[in-house]
């Protein structure tokens, strides 16, 4: 599984939702699925996932599917889409 599918699998499991409706402009301000509950267990999966550790700036400041991107690559891991 690539990078980019586990953090996909991450955002549809922590926010309930199918694969296939996270995408690029997901974001807590627009998602009925994304509250402060399930943003806690999304940090924890994509924490789970990745094996690092989000400090509390990065878990604030989380709060878009391509902010998270950034976010990961702070910490070394590189999210990127595989065209087909």
């Amino acid at each position: 599984m690539s990078n980019y599918e586990r953090y996909v699998a991450a955002f549809a499991e922590a926010l309930e939702m199918e694969p296939e409706e996270i995408n690029a402009s997901l974001n807590v301000k627009d998602s009925e699925q994304w509250t402060s509950m399930s943003h806690i267990t999304l940090m924890s999966a994509l924490e789970d996932a990745f094996d690092i550790l989000l400090d509390p700036d990065d878990i604030l400041e989380f709060d878009s599917f391509q902010k998270g991107i950034e976010l990961l690559a702070k910490h070394g891991v590189e999210i990127k889409k595989e065209e087909n």
